[in-house]
């Protein structure tokens, strides 16, 4: 199911009406709600558990609460649940203390092998893009380092890991490259249910990553946004293809077991082409490949006509 919002409203002022939609829909609080990490507010846990439910919510791994900084520095044995995801659990009492009484909260630190290798490829591309940046700007003068400062605020994946000294220089900040690396491939839960185990409860939370990858693809590959019409039956018309289109899309990639941005590479590399001869014009399709005709058979779909 999906909503259409009049405005953009923020993920922390959504959750609460949506556990009032369930209230009223189904006579009861969700006996287990998903969340990723821009629903995380002590409020809206309270709210969610005050009804008798349980949620599961990721954190913030930086700029995060007392809590949730706790559960990542806190040293244990994480164990392998599959072959690209390890769990650890770890407790944490209110404010980020060691105590394990019964306000302890719950957390699991889930660590993906994969990730944090892609992680650090990319961290390292970054810094080669930056050095080349800023290489040479020992002789800019001050104002040009101070707009090229200023230029990185909304791209925090570069600020980070960029520092200035105390003359006002621009440098790759090792230290800020070397705390990143404590987050590569990590990602942090917290729940308040205690009868699923650390493998159940990052299970579930991979769901709502296919969820979020869902509305990715809609916003990307099918252009949901922007939407250009002004009339709400045609804005729900709209939304309402693309998550058709998005059906097609997972029911290809199911059968052909291939992404859908391998797919749509190859067979758009199909093309129809006209010719013009003395007896008029004639259109043809371009020979198949042999991954485009495994692709049309994994699909159960003739060739399309020639001509």
């Amino acid at each position: 199911a999906f909503e259409v919002h009049a405005e953009r409203p923020s993920d922390l002022r959504l959750w609460v009406p949506a556990l009032d939609r369930h209230q009223r829909i189904f006579h009861r609080a969700p006996d287990l709600a998903t969340a990723d990490k821009g629903f995380a507010s002590a409020a809206n846990r309270a709210y969610l558990t005050r009804g008798g439910g349980h949620y599961i919510h990721a954190e913030k791994l930086r700029h995060t609460n007392a809590e949730a900084a706790a559960a990542l520095a806190r040293p244990g044995r994480y164990h392998d649940v599959v072959d690209n995801l390890r769990v650890k659990e770890v407790r944490v009492a209110p404010g980020g203390g060691t105590a394990d009484g019964a306000r302890a909260e719950r957390f699991v630190v889930c660590h993906n092998p994969d990730a944090a290798a892609r992680d650090a490829a990319v961290r390292q591309r970054l810094i080669e893009h930056l050095s080349g940046l800023i290489d040479g700007s020992d002789a800019w003068p001050k104002r040009q380092r101070d707009e090229f400062a200023g230029s990185l605020r909304n791209k925090p994946g570069l600020r980070r890991l960029v520092r200035r000294t105390k003359t006002g220089l621009l440098r790759i900040d090792r230290a800020a490259a070397q705390r990143e690396s404590h987050y590569d491939g990590k990602w942090l839960l917290r729940t308040s249910d205690l009868t699923l185990n650390a493998e159940d409860l990052a299970a579930a939370y991979k769901q709502l990553i296919a969820v979020e990858r869902g509305w990715r693809d809609c916003k990307t590959s099918l252009g949901l946004r922007p939407v250009y019409h002004h009339r709400e039956d045609r804005i729900r018309a709209h939304v309402q293809l693309c998550w058709l289109a998005l059906l097609l899309i997972r029911v290809a990639e199911t059968r052909t077991g291939d992404t859908w941005r391998n797919l749509h590479h190859e067979l758009d590399r199909m093309h129809l082409v006209t010719f013009a001869t003395a007896d008029g014009r004639v259109a043809q399709r371009s020979a198949l490949t042999g991954d485009q005709k495994t692709i049309l058979a994994a699909l159960d779909l003739p060739e399309p006509p020639k001509y």
